[in-house]
């Protein structure tokens, strides 16, 4: 149990209980974000009520990109298991939007009926109309990987304005409602084809206000050579940088996300340890979840209160009785001198203000009239909640993540190099020589006896001093190196003798060659005379 006393009498005589994040995330919005929504018709203008199926739902992950970019052969790769609903081709041949979850019997629910679940987050989606809902369906079964967290299939996003009229519905608002509530946004390109058609840079300017949740895949990465995979990184990093106006670097991952043999296998290495960064990404989902829509809570209380003083200094503004239309008019052509003016009174800052010329747009059709006055006390409230609840919440979700086991994804692609040969580096850098019956050290030993024989040994052992005049020629960091003498001194003694300078040697070839060094020193590294020490 969670509790928390407020700075006021009224909050001293009914402290705030808690017994987990997402019910407090629930009642924080509920009783002090909401009131201030509903007042300002904040879900006419930007995101509709949030309900508990919201706050309850798993981590979901969205896959967008081009037709024929891999998104629904990603699921399945992940799943390694196909999915009601599935269709795969070179043509445009996802039509509808599938969320993928977790179900005791495979089967699919239709939009219409999706919409209707209190238990599912996508009620509020029946604002986009049965054009949209028609092409809308949930694909449950049962699979290990769905346990944790949810993906959502998307259609091929196609070139022309043909095809975007033909959709009956407001694409890029729908993906817009989408990213507002899932975890990550997994953007697909496929090497060959990078060109970026409007609507796709229209989808990805929609999604600007969640850089943070967005990665790149640069798909079927095994179908061209090193040195083309290379002008087609920096081709994609240019384009992406043209429309995502950000001065970070979104992170990008090439590979090959099918289980086909590869093509072109001479970046296998590379291929393996982008994949085991995107897998790594994806399970942390789930530890993360309450600390992301804690997050998404406080940017959505944010702008509530920013939409609050822009609908009251516009009421503010209009005439009682006569020239109301004009007025509106000008009021709506005048919006950025209102942002201006509200920036400096509130001290608030420019990036929390609502997208100009949408706003401008939206409020053409409302009318001034109904809006409501400025009323300090539900933004006192909110001030309130961002400056104490959230702090004590965000002790809360710490609390939580001690306290419960690793959560992570599991089953599909993500155990398949978790255990065995197949693992990333395994027999590689330092794992090398791990399934050897002799010390892998043994091979070069020889050279390096040589060496330590001339480095004036005393009852077999060599100082440090000396040690340090022949490992300083490597020229790597007296960090590296005073890991490697942590490692390679077995006996702790300070001194080296010829196999614990052979492993330093072996411990500074590895890290050379551009490996990792081990926290531990794996016991198949351990010198023969040394292994029962060990024990």
């Amino acid at each position: 149990m969670f509790s928390w006393l407020g700075h006021d009498d009224r909050r001293r005589k009914d402290p705030e209980v808690f017994q987990t994040v997402s019910e407090g995330l629930k009642k924080l919005y509920k009783t002090k974000l909401l009131p201030l929504e509903e007042h300002y018709r904040f879900h006419e203008f930007h995101s509709p009520a949030l309900e508990d199926a919201d706050f309850d739902n798993k981590p979901m992950v969205l896959l967008v990109g081009q037709y024929s970019t891999g998104k629904t052969t990603f699921i399945r790769y992940l799943l390694e298991q196909d999915f009601p609903g599935m269709r795969i081709g070179p043509e445009p041949t996802t039509d509808s939007f599938i969320a993928v979850m977790q179900g005791d019997v495979e089967g699919i629910i239709p939009g219409n009926a999706l919409v209707v679940d209190p238990k599912k987050p996508f009620r509020k989606l029946n604002a986009f109309g049965n054009a949209f809902l028609n092409r809308f369906v949930c694909a449950q079964l049962p699979n290990a990987v769905l346990e944790s967290i949810s993906v959502i299939d998307t259609p091929g996003i196609l070139s022309g304005e043909k095809q975007r009229i033909s959709r009956g519905y407001d694409f890029a608002a729908v993906l817009e409602w989408f990213a507002e509530r899932v975890d990550r946004i997994i953007l697909l390109f496929d090497a060959h084809k990078l060109d970026i058609s409007d609507e796709f840079s229209e989808v990805i300017k929609a999604l600007k206000n969640h850089e943070d949740k967005m990665r790149v895949v640069l798909n079927k990465a095994d179908q061209i050579e090193t040195q083309q995979l290379m002008r087609v990184y920096g081709a994609l990093m240019w384009s992406l940088g043209k429309i995502v106006n950000t001065p970070e670097v979104i992170r990008v991952y090439i590979g090959s996300f099918w289980s086909h043999p590869l093509l072109i296998p001479d970046n296998r290495k590379l291929f393996e340890a982008e994949e085991q960064d995107l897998f790594r990404d994806i399970q942390s989902l789930p530890r993360n979840a309450a600390l992301r829509k804690l997050n998404d809570l406080i940017k959505r209380a944010r702008l509530a209160k920013v939409h609050a003083y822009i609908i009251s200094s516009l009421k503010k503004e209009m005439p009682s009785v006569f020239g109301k239309d004009n007025k509106k008019k000008e009021l709506v052509n005048n919006l950025g001198e209102i942002y201006g003016r509200i920036e400096r009174e509130h001290q608030i800052s420019p990036g929390d203000f609502p997208n100009l010329k949408k706003m401008q747009d939206q409020l053409q059709a409302q009318d001034f009239t109904k809006f409501q006055p400025l009323k300090n006390k539900l933004l006192e409230v909110v001030e309130d909640m961002l400056a104490h609840d959230i702090a004590q919440l965000m002790v809360l979700v710490r609390q939580e993540e001690t306290q419960r086991p690793v959560q992570m994804v599991k089953g599909g692609a993500f155990e398949g190099t978790l255990h065995g040969p197949f693992g990333h580096g395994y027999g590689e850098g330092a794992g090398e020589g791990i399934d050897d019956t002799e010390w892998v050290v043994a091979r070069d030993k020889p050279m390096y006896d040589e060496i330590f024989y001339t480095l004036s040994p005393v009852d077999g052992k060599i100082t440090g001093a000396n040690a340090k005049k022949e490992m300083v020629r490597s020229k790597l960091p007296n960090t590296v190196l005073g890991k490697i003498w942590k490692l390679a001194d077995i006996d702790k003694d300070g001194m080296l003798d010829d196999e614990e300078f052979a492993l330093a040697n072996h411990l500074i070839k590895v890290k050379l060659e551009g490996h990792e060094l081990p926290n531990e020193l794996p016991s198949h590294l351990l010198p023969p005379s040394k292994r029962k020490l060990a024990e």
